[in-house]
């Protein structure tokens, strides 16, 4: 058995295409307009404050593995200036979609003696805990936004 086709494939369901819980990222971001992404209700994170800092980890997680140096901080997770227009969200949106694809090619291209071996550090975990660790940090996150979504439609009148 191919661990790392497995952990790809739930990756994109989450991320991309499944429908394991019903739906996936980005089928339910694909028509949040930006208006609605940056509602803030109480103390919670927008949807857009979510939507960034899941793609701030696979990014980052991606860019680490490509350079072999992980630069990435939990404190600067949720640090991004504000979209400015539609067409902003929707390109960042966008490049969430390329980066999860580029991220799920990763985890495919990880053979199983690598998946066993530590990420960069002990501290780290494995290379199978960071990608297990990305699909689970990613339901998390798309149950919030689920929520998020339900509760701004159904408390604000948004076209």
């Amino acid at each position: 058995m191919d661990i790392s086709l497995l952990l790809a494939s739930q990756f994109r369901e989450v991320q991309l295409n499944g429908t394991w819980v019903a739906t996936n990222l980005k089928t339910l971001l694909e028509d949040v307009t930006l208006e609605e992404a940056q509602i803030k209700i109480g103390s919670l994170n927008t949807i857009s404050d979510l939507a960034f800092h899941i793609n701030y980890y696979i990014s980052g997680l991606t860019d680490a593995i490509h350079s072999e140096e992980l630069t990435i901080k939990d404190r600067f997770s949720f640090e991004y200036l504000p979209f400015q227009s539609e067409e902003e969200w929707k390109s960042f949106l966008s490049k969430c979609w390329a980066d999860a694809e580029k991220f799920a090619e990763i985890i495919e291209e990880t053979n199983n003696d690598k998946l066993a071996t530590f990420f960069f550090q002990e501290i780290y975990g494995t290379y199978f805990r960071n990608y297990q660790c990305m699909i689970e940090h990613s339901y998390y996150h798309l149950g919030q936004i689920v929520i998020l979504k339900k509760l701004i439609r159904e408390s604000h009148s948004l076209t």
